[in-house]
């Protein structure tokens, strides 16, 4: 023992190297311990759903996976198949799995629209767009009035394995654990608890519309925090660097644009989801000879009125356009969606620090920002605006645009908690 500690103590920077990987390693194996328990009691609970006895008459639920293999830079396939597809496929589920790592799918996503009971996009924000968008494409539009009552009413589950997750902030608690966070938002959809979300129609002059379900941004701190990654070599002082030298480029940074909307409307209520029964056979025939004798008056038409367009001008260091998604609240009488006008008054020192809030919570809208809530409006950027649109953390070409407000349009899954959180206050 003597000999052994004087050799650990003559190679000392051996024996610490030695030390330090031996707890690293122990940490790993700990956490992969760990992992693994998380998976088999989520199995377990999963398995539950698979053993309820249902009628020999009832088909299998059909459930359509949308897989993005690219995001979490190429890793999501691996923690699909590793965390979630277990999960599925021990619920019972008739699960297809169709990957969106190519264009042209708008034919095959129509065909699996008309035969699903449920959808699942697994992967980032960038996911969530180019499904909805891609069903657009197929001609299974939001806004077509023949399938969108039947589209709407299709639950959509969101498996959070991209690098940027804005809906799992609303849909399931918060978790540092990426395995515990993917199996509990697997587990979600298998429990069946739901909440509506609104959704952003962006249109441009001639594009296709363009959906989101979070939001828009344009401006400098957008612009900044695209280029944070080239400054990876800087480590943690990246996303303070990538703000700094966007200000050393050009000092003011404005925005100018013009801006038309509408105020917020009356939300109309909830339609029942079991219609009523058809009334007996002698009451529609004394309805019908009823109607027959004593027709109803005609309605004297009324007057369209003009709608209220309000306008304004601005010149903002950024400006967002979001829903309410991250606030929902299921008792609010009114729809629409948030405008925030940042001032441009901001020092250097401020645009610096504020960036690096901007890059955790992009939507924030810091005090000194006019707040505007609208359920439409129109935006005009002035001839030869250079730059880019956020939306939904995908880049887009910044062109003039109409955002149009469609509320409570699609159904999520969502954790019973965050359900339960919403309840109280709907009980009210």
């Amino acid at each position: 023992a003597v000999k052994v500690l004087t050799t650990l103590r003559t190679h000392w920077k051996k024996t610490t190297f030695g030390v330090c990987l031996l707890s690293w390693g122990g940490h790993w194996l700990y956490g992969k311990h760990c992992d693994n328990l998380l998976r088999r009691a989520a199995c377990q609970e999963a398995q539950a759903f698979g053993d309820e006895l249902i009628p020999s008459s009832m088909p299998l639920k059909k459930a359509t996976v949308f897989l993005n293999p690219a995001a979490c830079k190429g890793k999501a396939r691996n923690l699909f198949e590793k965390n979630a597809a277990p999960i599925l496929h021990l619920s019972g589920l008739d699960v297809t799995i169709v990957k969106t790592d190519y264009e042209g799918q708008a034919k095959k996503l129509l065909e699996l629209m008309e035969n699903t009971d449920l959808i699942i996009i697994a992967g980032g924000d960038g996911t969530v767009q180019e499904v909805l968008q891609e069903l657009s494409d197929a001609n299974v539009n939001l806004l077509s009035s023949c399938v969108q009552a039947a589209f709407s009413k299709i639950p959509i589950g969101f498996i959070p394995l991209g690098k940027t997750c804005t809906l799992s902030h609303t849909l399931y608690p918060e978790s540092t654990n990426q395995v515990q966070h993917i199996t509990n938002a697997t587990l979600a959809i298998l429990k069946g608890e739901t909440v509506p979300l609104d959704v952003l129609q962006i249109k441009g002059e001639k594009e296709q519309p363009v959906f989101a379900v979070t939001g828009l941004r344009w401006g400098s701190y957008r612009d900044a925090g695209v280029k944070v990654s080239k400054y990876w070599y800087l480590g943690p002082l990246k996303t303070k660097a990538a703000h700094f030298f966007s200000m050393l480029k050009e000092w003011p940074q404005k925005h100018q644009a013009a801006l038309m909307y509408l105020g917020p409307t009356e939300r109309p209520p909830e339609e029942p989801e079991e219609k009523p029964s058809r009334p007996p056979l002698y009451k529609r025939l004394y309805r019908r000879l009823w109607l027959y004798w004593s027709p109803p008056p005609k309605e004297i038409p009324q007057e369209v009125t003009p709608e209220d367009w309000e306008e304004l001008e601005l010149s903002t260091i950024e400006l967002s356009i979001t829903t309410r998604n991250r606030q929902l609240d299921l008792m609010r009488t009114e729809d629409f969606m948030d405008i925030c006008i940042e001032a441009n008054t901001v020092s250097k020192g401020q645009f610096v620090n504020r960036g690096s809030q901007k890059m955790r919570d992009p939507h924030t809208c810091p005090e000194g920002s006019q707040c505007i809530q609208a359920s439409r409006c129109i935006l005009q950027l002035p001839e030869g605006t250079e730059g880019s649109f956020g939306i939904d953390n995908e880049e887009h070409e910044a062109m003039p645009v109409e955002v149009k407000l469609l509320p409570r349009k699609l159904r999520f899954f969502c954790d019973p908690r965050v359900k339960e959180q919403l309840l109280p206050a709907a009980v009210q």
